[in-house]
């Protein structure tokens, strides 16, 4: 017997995965939310907190599970052993990890996944994610895209402060005229601009996964980069274990992607961007993204990225519709 198609998995319960489960519970499709996190009682824990409209499973991350779509949202390193055996059942996944190498080896899975008739959907969260619909979406404005630059602040929870303590002095994987590039961490600072209220940040290369993903994205981009906020603290304390405990939200962030390409015979500049609390925001793709998956409202079978799997404009409605508002900047220099 076939799964309810609205029905879903959560595996992993923090930050992130949490938003996720909430916001599929409130979703206008409806639907009924499985819960699973390796931590005693945190399943049983989230699903009080929403009014029980969801169910608690004490089953472990890819175990077997009676849904249509399971989204990973653990810590690094457990989403590629559990989507490798969801996928082995052809079950769609939606992972949310935005570690390099695990989003690689997640990216190898495309063969297998076309072989199944399956999904495997990758980075699906603040950044990447959103930023990659940003991205795909803007490029419609340009004849065609030559450059992505993109910047993000912000953390979307304990997990995600580490993940991003360790990015600081990994080595940053860019694109450039075919080939990739890999260059320090913490290197190469930029001041960014992000949506109000958050202004203006320093930002750094770092091991981030944004350009693997957004060169399948978008054919016949010549440069891809992405940068971290950081401060010189951060900087400095990266090659130690993190000093103190991250806190259990990390606040207001923000993302920006800068394209550059050709639009009517000139050189032309599209700036977007988004602010929210990076779980919040994080939590809300990975729903509309298996919810998409779930109604079969995806551009093909596979794995790949948010922006080359789905059409970015269905999206950003539907995150719209959940109070993830994103901006372009209308303005110029003199």
């Amino acid at each position: 017997m076939a799964p309810d198609p609205l029905r879903f998995a959560v595996e992993g319960l923090g930050a992130t995965g949490a938003r996720c489960a909430r916001q599929l519970v409130s979703a206008p499709a409806g639907g009924t939310v499985v819960l699973r996190d390796p931590e005693p009682g945190r399943a049983l824990e989230v699903e009080q907190s929403l009014g029980g409209v969801a169910a608690a499973d004490d089953g472990d991350p890819g175990d077997t599970v009676d849904a249509a779509v399971v989204i990973l949202a653990g810590p690094v390193g457990t989403q590629l052993p559990a989507a490798t055996a969801h996928l082995g059942r052809g079950t769609p996944v939606v992972c949310t990890s935005d570690d390099l190498t695990e989003v690689q080896a997640l990216l190898a899975l495309d063969a297998e996944a076309r072989q199944r008739g399956s999904f495997v959907v990758v980075g699906a969260g603040f950044a990447p994610g959103l930023t990659d619909l940003l991205a795909v979406h803007g490029a419609a404005r340009l004849d065609h895209v030559e450059e992505v630059h993109v910047a993000k602040v912000g953390t979307g929870g304990p997990a995600c402060a580490r993940q991003h303590h360790r990015s600081l002095r990994g080595e940053s994987l860019d694109w450039r005229d075919g080939q990739w590039l890999r260059r320090p961490g913490g290197s190469g600072r930029e001041l960014a601009w992000f949506p109000d209220p958050i202004g203006g940040r320093d930002c750094y290369r770092a091991e981030l996964c944004d350009a693997a993903l957004l060169v399948p994205a978008l054919p016949g981009v010549q440069r891809v980069t992405a940068r971290l906020a950081a401060t010189r603290r951060d900087r400095f304390t990266s090659v130690l274990p993190m000093l103190r405990r991250p806190h259990a939200d990390g606040g207001p962030g923000a993302v920006r992607v800068e394209l550059r390409g050709p639009a009517g015979g000139a050189q032309d500049v599209v700036v977007l961007g988004a602010m929210d609390r990076p779980a919040v925001a994080a939590g809300a793709v990975a729903a509309t993204a298996a919810v998409a998956v779930a109604t079969g409202d995806v551009r093909r079978t596979g794995a790949g990225g948010v922006g080359e799997m789905f059409a970015p404009l269905g999206l950003l409605r539907s995150l719209d519709d959940a109070g993830i508002r994103c901006a372009i900047f209308e303005g110029g220099s003199q």
